[in-house]
C-alpha cells in the first residue's frame, strides 16, 4: 500500500505513464522553443545537467554541442526507455541517464548548463520552483557561488476574466478546462486583459508562496464566470539581440463558483493565494473575485448572455 509521500509523488508528475511524455513529445511549440534555447546557451565542450528527464529529449538536445550530460530521472521506468531512446539517437553515447532523486543529487563536477521542466501552468501540481531552488543551494554549498546557465531562466504568470459558456448538448458543467493557444474556442469572451501577478526570476531566491490581490479594468460588459491563467516560460535569454526564446504553456481555465455581473470601466478585483507546486484544487477552491468600484468612462460593448 503507497504511503502518504508516495501518493504525493506520484500525483505531482514523478510517475508520469509513458504514453503522456508522446504528448509532450509531440507538442512542437514546446520542442522547438526547448531545441532552440539548449541550442543557445549550451556551448561546444559544455557540460550538462538535467533534473527530471523523463524521456532523456532534452538532454538529447544538449548532448549535440556537450561533452557529457547528466540526466536524472526517478521513475524506473522512464530510465529504461531513456536509455533506449537515447542509444537510438546520435550523440545518445554523451548522456548518462541516472536513477536518482532531483531532489538530492548533484553531479560529480560542475556544470555550465542546468535544464528543468517540471512545469504546469501556474506553477501547480509540479516541483519546478522547489526544485530549482533546492538546487541552487546544494549546488553553492558544493561548488561555489557561482551556478550555471538555467533553463528555463525565468517565468511570467499571468491572470485574465473571461465569460464562457459551459453548456454541453444542454447539460450545464462548469468544469477546469486547458486551451490551445489559437483564437478564442465558439462561446468565450475575454472581459479583460491579461494582468501579471507574478514574475520568477530563476536566477534569484524565490518564494514558494504566490499571493496576488489587484484589480483589472473590465473592458467589455458581461459576466466574469471564469478566469485563465497563462505561464509564459523564458527559457533562454539572447544577449546579442536583446531578445528571449520563450514557451508559452496552454492556458488553463478555472470556472467561478459564483459568477460575477460586470460592466465595461468597473474594477474587478481578484484575488488567490497558493504555493508552488500546489494541487490545481488549492487554486480553484481559493479564488475570489468582487467588483470594487469604476476606473474610468468607458463605452460598454454588451457580451451575450449565457444560456
Amino acid at each position: 500500500m503507497l504511503t502518504e509521500q508516495d501518493e504525493q509523488k506520484q500525483y505531482l508528475g514523478q510517475f508520469i505513464p509513458i504514453q503522456y511524455h508522446h504528448m509532450m513529445l509531440m507538442d512542437t511549440n514546446r520542442m522547438k522553443n526547448f531545441k532552440a534555447a539548449i541550442d543557445y546557451v549550451v556551448k561546444p565542450g559544455a557540460k550538462v545537467l538535467e533534473l527530471g528527464g523523463g524521456t532523456g529529449v532534452l538532454s538529447c538536445f544538449a548532448a549535440a554541442k556537450a561533452d557529457k550530460v547528466w540526466c536524472v530521472e526517478f521513475n524506473e521506468e522512464l530510465v529504461t526507455e531513456s536509455r533506449r531512446f537515447l542509444e537510438l539517437n546520435p550523440d545518445g553515447d554523451k548522456v548518462e541517464v541516472i536513477h536518482a532523486d532531483a531532489f538530492h543529487y548533484l553531479p560529480p563536477e560542475p556544470v555550465d548548463v542546468m535544464i528543468c521542466e517540471m512545469i504546469h501552468v501556474a506553477m501547480l501540481r509540479e516541483k519546478q520552483v522547489e526544485m530549482v531552488e533546492s538546487f541552487k543551494q546544494r549546488y553553492q554549498k558544493r561548488f561555489g557561488a557561482q551556478l550555471p546557465i538555467l533553463v528555463p531562466t525565468a517565468v511570467v504568470m499571468a491572470v485574465q476574466p473571461l465569460q464562457k459558456a459551459y453548456d454541453f448538448e444542454g447539460f450545464h458543467a462548469p468544469i477546469i478546462q486547458v486551451e490551445d493557444l489559437s483564437p478564442n474556442m465558439h462561446g468565450t469572451f475575454e472581459l479583460a486583459p491579461p494582468a501579471i501577478y507574478s514574475v520568477l526570476d530563476f536566477t534569484k531566491t524565490n518564494s514558494l508562496d504566490i499571493v496576488w490581490d489587484d484589480t483589472v479594468v473590465i473592458e467589455e460588459s458581461g459576466v466574469v464566470n471564469a478566469l485563465r491563467f497563462i505561464t509564459k516560460n523564458i527559457l533562454a535569454m539572447v544577449m546579442d539581440s536583446s531578445s528571449t526564446i520563450d514557451w508559452l504553456n496552454r492556458y488553463m481555465v478555472f470556472p467561478l463558483r459564483t459568477p460575477v455581473k460586470v460592466q465595461a470601466g468597473e474594477l474587478l478585483r481578484i484575488r488567490f493565494q497558493y504555493r508552488a507546486g500546489d494541487f490545481i484544487s488549492v487554486l480553484k477552491d481559493g479564488l475570489q473575485v468582487e467588483v470594487v468600484g469604476a476606473s474610468a468612462d468607458c463605452v460598454a460593448v454588451a457580451i451575450p448572455p449565457i444560456n
